[in-house]
């Protein structure tokens, strides 16, 4: 126990306390090691007994034994094994030491000082052998140097953000926007003050001018709800019950663990746009994915009704007024109509466009990383079954919504984003994982690896860092005369 611990001290005693005669805190004691026997203390008042006494002590004992290991000539340690160390004897020797090295930095510190007019805290690695600790205890004149003041820089770069906003907003205040330079600035991401207006223009949901936006809105809202009137009550009728019961089961099974979607006011509100969409296009009609295509829209459009500092994937809709939540409902539909009028023969009968995407995929990584390639191959796994659904879903269920969001920003922003660029996305995504992927040694190591993705911690940075390597696949492959020859 140290020195200098607040506990009571222990020595034996039946009370566990100190008592008068025993060690007591600070006290001396004698260090014994492998060649040093220990030495013979007894208390002092036995000191007469102990020399009129023919039994000898234990020290007696263990040198007979040992006589063949310790010479009675020369060896100091039998000298002093005949010493009785009183405790006021080592006390008064200990603060004599003590003092007398105080007094010797004392005279040393008081020559440094005139010299250097500073004084110096004993270094460990001095003559005297006292650390910084021992020095500062012991020389009470000393005091601590003066610190250097912080100088702290101004910051000179700007505000980031608040510079991209502006510009932003000096595209979309022209009287036409330049969607060249609208879909530049949107590639690295879109302030999120600006990104519902961005989104609809970019989708073509909105036209460039900006004397025709609120006459289209107006007419665009007004049509969706036209739809509602003559459609949504045949949700019932045998010929579209399947489709409905298809929509009402996967609703709630969307985005489990984001709490705006589990609301029954927000489910309601996709039961609507899906059927509505599923009916107009009955060449695909309703396919289980595309109702995760509705939400970012659902949640962009929804974050320019409410308070910057309010986390809209927590947001309580039932709080917004009907109107509003009428011209999210209808924004949202348009937007993913645009989006899945890009992407249509991914859910016609067969899928056919996932199917060659897929295959594409395939064979672009195959040029990109044969290791990795040669991994799956050999493990027998396939493409078809783990990247359908990054293509179904366009990698919503791999990634956070606060991901998509960012994503889309850059997949609006390309051309056929959804459609051509996607499938370097994922290119890029799988890459990613490859040497998590060739330590999975068997088949349903790695399936269970590529279905539970450790991307949950996802934020900009991952997304902005996939995005630069699907760029850059882009442009190895895109122009290659044999590139994707099983896609054409």
């Amino acid at each position: 126990m140290s020195a200098f611990s607040n506990e009571p001290l222990k020595d034996g005693n039946k009370g566990g306390f100190w008592k008068k005669g025993s060690g007591f805190p600070g006290s001396i004691k004698p260090v014994y090691g492998a060649q040093h026997p220990p030495l013979q203390m007894m208390p002092r008042g036995k000191e007469d007994r102990s020399k009129s006494s023919n039994k000898k002590d234990a020290f007696q004992d263990f040198e007979n034994k040992t006589s063949d290991a310790w010479d009675d000539g020369d060896d100091d340690l039998l000298v002093m094994a005949n010493i009785q160390m009183s405790l006021r004897d080592v006390q008064s020797t200990a603060k004599a030491v003590m003092e007398n090295h105080s007094k010797q930095f004392s005279a040393q510190n008081q020559q440094n000082a005139i010299k250097d007019h500073v004084t110096a805290v004993p270094s460990a690695t001095s003559s005297h052998g006292a650390g910084p600790g021992v020095g500062v205890r012991l020389n009470s004149g000393w005091r601590p140097p003066k610190s250097t003041p912080i100088r702290y820089t101004k910051d000179v770069v700007p505000d980031r953000e608040a510079t991209k906003l502006e510009k932003f907003r000096s595209v979309l205040a022209g009287p036409n926007t330049d969607l060249d330079e609208l879909r530049k600035l949107s590639w690295s991401g879109i302030p999120k003050a600006v990104r519902a207006t961005a989104w609809k223009i970019l989708s073509g949901y909105l036209p460039a001018s900006v004397d025709r936006r609120e006459p289209t809105l107006q007419r665009k809202r007004h049509e969706y709800f036209s739809f509602i009137e003559q459609y949504y009550d045949t949700r019932h009728q045998e010929m579209h019950q399947d489709t409905f019961r298809q929509i009402h089961i996967d609703i709630p099974r969307m985005n489990p663990l984001v709490a705006i979607f589990q609301q029954k006011l927000v489910q309601e509100i996709f039961e609507r746009i899906l059927y509505i969409w599923a009916i107009r296009h009955p060449a695909s009609g309703y396919v289980q994915g595309i109702n995760d295509l509705v939400t970012p829209f659902f949640v962009v459009f929804l974050s320019e009704f409410i308070e910057n500092d309010v986390e809209s994937e927590n947001f309580e809709v039932s709080q917004l007024p009907k109107e509003t939540l009428n011209t999210i409902e209808a924004d949202s539909f348009w937007c993913t109509s645009k989006l899945l009028d890009g992407i249509q023969d991914n859910y016609t009968f067969a899928q056919p466009g996932i199917q060659m995407k897929v295959s594409a995929l395939q064979e672009l990584v195959k040029r990109i990383d044969v290791p990795l390639y040669k991994h799956l191959e050999e493990q027998c796994v396939e493409f078809l079954q783990f990247s359908f659904r990054w293509m179904n879903n366009l990698l919503m269920r791999e990634i956070p919504l606060r991901c998509t969001i960012r994503l889309w920003d850059t997949y609006q922003a390309e051309e056929n984003g959804f459609a051509d660029f996607h499938l370097y996305v994922c290119a890029a995504f799988l890459v990613r994982f490859t040497q998590d992927i060739l330590r999975e040694h068997d088949f349903q190591g790695i399936l269970m690896f590529l279905q539970n993705l450790p991307t949950h911690h996802w934020q900009n940075e991952e997304i902005g860092e996939l995005l630069a390597e699907a760029f850059k696949l882009k442009y190895m492959f895109a122009d290659a005369p044999n590139h994707l020859s099983k896609k054409k």
